[in-house]
């Protein structure tokens, strides 16, 4: 990646991640509820990747707007 972008663009490219990053979350949590308990290893992979959002989700919060959520853990 050699293109030279300024913050405006920046910021841009960091929204989008975090809709996308928020979107995928929501898909794999809704892909869990919808599998249950007769396929464990594919519900157990569904939760897996949608903490694995959700921690993408809050890094890019953090970034978007430092210090607003705190210190949570």
């Amino acid at each position: 990646m050699t293109d030279v972008v300024d913050s405006d663009e920046l910021l841009r490219r960091i929204q989008r991640a975090r809709a996308c990053a928020h979107q995928e979350e929501r898909a794999w949590r809704d892909r869990r509820e919808g599998l249950g308990a007769a396929d464990p290893d594919p519900a157990r992979d569904a939760v897996v990747r949608a903490l694995a959002y959700e921690t993408v989700v809050r890094v890019l919060d953090e970034i978007l707007t430092p210090g607003k959520h705190g210190e949570q853990g």
